[in-house]
């Protein structure tokens, strides 16, 4: 195949559209936010589970509050009514007996409320705990969502600028001959379709070409379309060639 050392040039420009258009279309497919979206929905799932035990946590610690301050209301209102039974007894052996259960009484109530203590201040720290794991979780979220929306605004580019790079190909290779044009075509499926042949290597797959290759690419007219031995890229021949 013969195209004029013009137009082979051109296949340069062409080759750097269709590079810059899978940037591109990386780009909106795999926006440079997805991955950090990706490890935020993983690390949501692991707080939302440490949230859970938290919550679980405390809810516990609430339940074994509440028991307490019942056993309190309870041992207060029979201290109580004791108080009232020994005010108004005149039996003395009741008498005694009701002050040994006010003393037994006043130990248990000393030790509920020791222990509700102890209980409260772990019900605070437990509170601590859920409000951690929810912030957390609020400013995990509201990453995320400034992130997707970034990923919106780039995709979104990413398309606009792959219109753009597919209108100035189309209107490039519109210029040049059909037969280049689909050769080059076939062999961007397989890798690179076009490179410089510069300072005897192929600009395409980097491999310096033997002397023999370089003989043949010699010989050949400056019309001839050539190709590379290794990747068989189509070699666009220039001053810098090292022919």
């Amino acid at each position: 195949m013969n195209a004029s050392p013009n137009d082979q040039k051109k296949l340069l420009d062409v080759a750097d559209l269709d590079a810059r258009l899978r940037q591109a279309e990386r780009r909106r497919t795999h926006p440079p936010q997805a991955a950090r979206i990706a490890e935020l929905g993983a690390e949501r799932a692991t707080r939302s589970q440490e949230l859970s035990a938290a919550t679980g946590a405390r809810d516990d610690v609430k339940t074994e509050l509440q028991r307490l301050e019942s056993d309190v209301s309870m041992a207060e209102a029979r201290r109580d009514r004791n108080a009232e039974r020994l005010a108004a007894s005149s039996n003395a052996k009741d008498a005694q007996a009701l002050e040994t259960e006010l003393v037994s009484l006043g130990r248990r109530l000393s030790e509920l409320e020791d222990a509700e203590l102890i209980v409260m201040e772990r019900l605070e720290q437990a509170d601590a705990d859920v409000d951690a794991a929810r912030a957390l979780l609020d400013q995990l979220a509201d990453e995320g969502t400034a992130l997707s929306a970034a990923s919106v605004v780039a995709v979104a580019d990413a398309a606009t600028l792959i219109e753009a790079l597919q209108r100035d190909r189309a209107a490039l290779a519109l210029a040049l001959p059909d037969e280049l044009v689909a050769l080059y075509d076939k062999l961007s499926t397989r890798g690179v379709g076009a490179a410089l042949l510069q300072r005897k290597a192929c600009q395409g797959c980097n491999m310096e070409l033997s002397g023999t290759d370089l003989q043949q690419i010699r010989q050949a007219s400056n019309d001839a379309v050539v190709q590379c031995p290794e990747c068989s890229c189509i070699l666009v021949r220039t001053e810098e060639s090292g022919l």
